[in-house]
């Protein structure tokens, strides 16, 4: 008897391309690993809406969804639409409570509005002015990895991740955060499998842990 594969789709933090997931590599014996990618939203579109959207891009029965941050919140709304083997979310958040208090006090005051998205598309531009390695560095490894650059689109993720108002989330979810993460910092975090020195791009920067131990996660009853 042929055991079908284990589809497993992969969705990339905000304005982020599939690129940060080129490292990953799941037997493919066993697993069939399948990439989204960002859509622009509708205007004033909630995320629950676009996540119902972006269900459309699933096209396997019961698959696993894996979501980095923003795309870990967006994860958690489609599989609200969809039956899933498993629910994973790396780098995120399981609710509103978990957001750090610079994220809840921009939701209270409104000032994630004065965030200046367009200079997301103006990357050549900052490059020329970068000064010291590690500025470079981030840099270019924001040019490498980003996708979207449409100020409107990074208006709307911005303010759907900030005010993102989930208070509880399916016990069956599994975590994984790093204990330095600087955009979700752990000590807000509950119930997640803690990844030591993992930073918010720990899926591009520690992708050989994901390769050892994401099987064992997705094939555990």
């Amino acid at each position: 008897m042929i055991q079908k594969l284990i589809p497993v789709y992969f969705m990339p933090g905000m304005a982020a391309s599939s690129k940060i997931f080129e490292y990953i590599d799941l037997p493919s014996d066993t697993f069939q690993m399948h990439f989204l990618e960002w859509i622009l939203p509708l205007k004033d579109e909630p995320v629950s809406n676009y996540a119902l959207r972006m269900t459309n891009n699933i096209k396997h029965e019961n698959p696993v969804l894996i979501g980095v941050s923003f795309g870990g919140v967006l994860v958690q709304e489609m599989s609200k639409h969809i039956h899933l083997r498993k629910l994973i979310i790396v780098s995120s958040v399981k609710s509103k409570f978990e957001l750090p208090k610079t994220m809840q006090l921009a939701r209270t005051t409104g000032a994630y509005k004065i965030v200046p998205t367009q200079l997301a598309g103006k990357i050549d531009v900052l490059e020329k002015y970068a000064f010291g390695k590690e500025v470079t560095k981030r840099l270019a490894l924001y040019k490498n990895y980003l996708s979207v650059n449409d100020p409107k689109y990074l208006s709307w993720a911005i303010k759907e991740m900030v005010c993102w108002n989930q208070e509880s989330y399916d016990p069956d979810l599994i975590h994984i955060h790093g204990d330095n993460d600087p955009v979700f910092p752990i000590q807000y975090i509950n119930n997640c499998v803690s990844i030591p020195e993992g930073t918010h791009i720990m899926i591009i920067n520690k992708y050989r842990w994901f390769n050892m131990n994401l099987p064992k996660i997705i094939l555990a009853e």
